[in-house]
């Protein structure tokens, strides 16, 4: 019989899903690491939430178990690298708070708009202050949301239904989407301009680390409010505080932070920011969701029946595997490249699979693509299996085409991004050692390794642009480990691709930009 252990506080429905499988479920709570350590050989499942952490120790010591799932988003309490080499699949229940975090958003938005918690504490101190709490409407003001992913999309419907006017920014949601949703499609500066309540609705990642801070409270309105329940950190607290202080914007509502709990910050002193302790997820209904969801994907991935909301996982015959394997590494590199050169929004990606490779299961390929073009954007759970469906809900097309005749190289991939600005092309390949190539980009052929730092730049077709390049990285003790040029025809525009060893600073950027020959340059990190 299957075991199954829960050890953590669990909705009672997402128990009854396991024990209607015919699983034996033990619900353990508070195990102690070394309690669970000592017992977790015994089972092929755990559901776990946030107090549980399977340590690398943990997992090396769970000999029979198969799959673990996360009650909720986050699965950081789970060494990932030790599951994985362990061939235990990881899965979570991203969809389950979607709801209960975007009403959160909502009631903040009102909140600090209404100075609701601000007039109810001196009602409770037996004052009468009705002139002292003035608010502002929702009805006819302009929404900016930051990030239109699962829960930026409700809140848009929401904000429409307030008669809100909705702006959006999120480089990887498409016009068609947009356009169905009812929303606007901004760049961010223009959002921060126009917007007179702003909501960030994005991962944090490298990226977004910071996203609003100092300058983006400079562009506001004064009279602007800022809410944040996706993650701490995305608003830069200290700039937050300033700009609170100094009355560059009128308010502002906290549901997490950088640092929890958050008693140390700046903002916990002043009077114009509403702060709640990490609710988003916090109503019964969303933590019967989320058990509901994890129980189902635990008992379908035990069953056999289907894998879903896997974060390590992808689902290849041996034999199949060993032919498309070493492709994933390329695409999934052919997608953080381009990631990193196109212009726009992504509206449509046609990827084609030449020779011999096309005879295989390749669309798990496209799978590794996608992955890495929305990598730098989105959540570092995208992994193979989502990534598809995540594209898809951003309203981004997706074509895979199998061409077996040969071109150019015995196999290849080709990807043409299309995106509301322009189209742009990448092809690679594997040479006989499995070393990855890109053999083309957009119409120039091109060979070059993938490296940590690349340098892409677009020239005119002279005379001495290739040595001023190299006397300028070399003045600036930078070692080019490898360089591909390339052209259409002779006097054309030529494209200069260059492997370096170290990431460029902003001053040799400039230096290099200098150079009238030089259109174009984009420091590429995969």
């Amino acid at each position: 019989m299957v075991k199954v252990l829960v050890s953590d506080k669990l909705s009672s429905e997402g128990v009854k899903i396991l024990q209607d499988a015919g699983f034996e479920v033990d619900c353990k709570y508070k195990l102690s690491p070394q309690e669970l350590k000592e017992s977790i050989a015994e089972y092929q499942g755990i559901i776990i939430r946030s107090d549980t952490k399977l340590t690398k120790d943990v997992i090396e010591a769970a000999s029979n178990l198969k799959v673990i799932a996360r009650a909720g988003v986050g699965v950081d309490n789970v060494d990932i690298e030790a599951a994985t080499k362990k061939g235990i699949i990881v899965m979570n229940a991203p969809g389950g708070n979607t709801i209960s975090t975007c009403e959160q958003s909502f009631a903040l938005m009102l909140s600090v708009a209404r100075n609701i918690p601000f007039a109810h504490a001196s009602l409770k101190s037996k004052q009468w202050e009705r002139s002292k709490f003035k608010g502002a409407e929702l009805y006819s003001k302009v929404l900016g949301i930051v990030g239109l992913g699962r829960i930026g999309k409700e809140v848009a419907k929401r904000a429409l239904a307030f008669g809100m006017d909705v702006l959006v920014y999120d480089p990887f949601v498409s016009q068609d989407l947009a356009e169905r949703i009812g929303v606007k499609l901004s760049d961010l500066e223009n959002l921060l301009k126009t917007a007179d309540f702003i909501t960030v609705h994005t991962p944090l990642t490298p990226e977004t680390k910071g996203l609003i801070s100092d300058e983006e409270f400079s562009l506001m309105k004064p009279a602007v409010f800022v809410i944040n329940c996706a993650r701490g950190g995305i608003i830069d607290e200290t700039a937050l505080a300033k700009a609170l202080k100094e009355k560059r914007i009128a308010g502002a509502a906290l549901d997490v932070f950088s640092k929890e709990p958050p008693f140390d910050l700046d903002i916990m002193d002043l009077d114009s920011i509403v702060l709640t302790p990490h609710l988003g997820a916090s109503t019964q209904e969303a933590q019967v969701n989320v058990a509901i969801e994890a129980a189902h994907c635990l008992k379908d991935a035990l069953l056999g029946k289907a894998i879903r909301n896997a974060i390590n996982y992808i689902q290849l015959d041996p034999e199949t595997y060993k032919i498309v394997g070493p492709y994933f590494n390329l695409a999934e590199k052919m997608g953080l490249f381009m990631s990193q050169i196109i212009e726009g929004g992504i509206k449509e990606l046609q990827i084609s699979y030449l020779g011999e490779i096309s005879s295989y299961k390749v669309d798990v390929l496209g799978a590794a693509f996608v992955k890495g073009i929305l990598l730098n954007q989105l959540e570092k759970g995208i992994n193979y299996i989502n990534a598809l469906e995540i594209a898809k809900a951003r309203g981004i097309k997706i074509e895979q085409v199998k061409v077996q005749e040969e071109e150019e190289y015995v196999n290849s991939i080709r990807v043409k991004v299309i995106t509301d600005k322009e189209q742009r092309l990448i092809e690679g390949t594997l040479f006989a050692n499995k070393e990855a190539r890109f053999v083309k980009i957009d119409n120039v052929y091109t060979e070059i390794e993938p490296s940590e730092y690349m340098l892409v730049i677009r020239n005119q077709d002279k005379p001495g642009v290739i040595g001023f390049l190299g006397t300028t990285l070399g003045k600036c003790s930078i070692n080019i480990a490898g360089m591909s040029l390339g052209r259409e025809a002779s006097g054309d525009i030529a494209l200069t691709i260059i492997n370096l060893d170290s990431a460029l600073s902003p001053e040799i950027i400039a230096q290099i930009k200098s150079n009238p020959n030089i259109l174009s340059l984009q420091l590429v990190k995969l």
